[in-house]
């Protein structure tokens, strides 16, 4: 694979885990974690404060590998960008839904 810019690389969908788990004083947390890029885990209370820890170690770990020029593990390709244009088959029905009073264009 060619080498991919730091966006690309953060935009690469990784698995991610999710897991209650007991600590050695008792006490209970979420676990959350990118098993396909090593060194991201995070622990928290609730599991929105994990996955929003566990987000940005996936970017510091990202960045550091490659000011580093280490392989960043790339499981699948990363995702189109949120800019590209949707397809008419889907905006099409997105406007048969408005039309149908099923969902309102405001916001």
């Amino acid at each position: 694979m060619a080498e991919l810019t730091l966006e690309e690389y953060l935009a690469v969908p990784y698995v991610l885990t999710m897991e209650s788990i007991e600590r050695s004083d008792g006490e209970w947390v979420r676990r959350a974690a990118y098993p396909e890029l090593p060194g991201c885990v995070a622990e928290a209370w609730s599991p929105v404060d994990a996955i929003t820890e566990l987000e940005e170690k996936r970017r510091s770990r990202i960045v550091e590998l490659l000011e580093r020029g280490e392989p960043i593990p790339v499981p699948r390709p990363p995702l189109r960008a949120a800019g590209s244009q949707p397809d008419s088959d889907r905006l099409g029905f997105a406007r048969w839904l408005v039309d149908q009073g099923r969902l309102s264009d405001s916001a």
